[in-house]
């Protein structure tokens, strides 16, 4: 890391289609590129293939020094915009982005994105690969559906979890 600079992950928004070619040519520019993929099964008329996926479609994060490397990044082709608040663009705690990297580890736990914040009891994770992560419960059952939603980019993911490993917050 070169002196004076002090990156921090951003998300940025990028055109349709072009999140994985995007994560490449910003890697490719020797900028910080994070990428979270989920695997799904493509069903076509003759075959079923194993792709993956965006799991924020539209999103692609990077780590930069904001000061010194803002335009290396929006020169990228495909990079619509930084996202943020009018024109002050949202850090991501580095502490979100381990748990998406935790998030892609464990495919088998997760579901859907959702948008808005649901309804429901707001918990936490006593244990396991999710250990400290705080949700809100969206379905209850044999196995608890917790969303976990990152404020900084307004998107949740969904997962199944143990009802066993939640400690319910006040």
């Amino acid at each position: 890391m070169t002196e004076g600079f002090d990156p921090h992950w951003y998300a940025v928004y990028v055109r349709s289609r072009y999140e994985k070619k995007v994560h490449q040519w910003l890697l490719e520019k020797e900028l910080e590129s994070f990428l979270p993929l989920m695997e799904t099964i493509r069903q076509w008329s003759d075959r079923k293939k194993k792709v993956y996926e965006p799991l924020f479609r539209g999103y692609v994060f990077v780590n930069i020094d904001m000061k010194h490397e803002h335009v290396k990044v929006l020169e990228t082709e495909g990079v619509v915009k930084f996202i943020g608040i009018g024109r002050n663009p949202s850090v991501i705690g580095e502490r979100d982005i381990e748990w998406l990297k935790t998030l892609v580890r464990e495919p088998d736990s997760l579901h859907q994105t959702v948008s808005s914040i649901p309804y429901g009891k707001k918990v936490r994770v006593l244990a396991g690969p999710f250990k400290d992560m705080e949700g809100v419960v969206v379905k209850a059952g044999r196995e608890e559906r917790l969303v976990v939603f990152f404020e900084s980019i307004m998107q949740g993911i969904e997962i199944s979890i143990s009802p066993d490993l939640l400690l319910q917050l006040k």
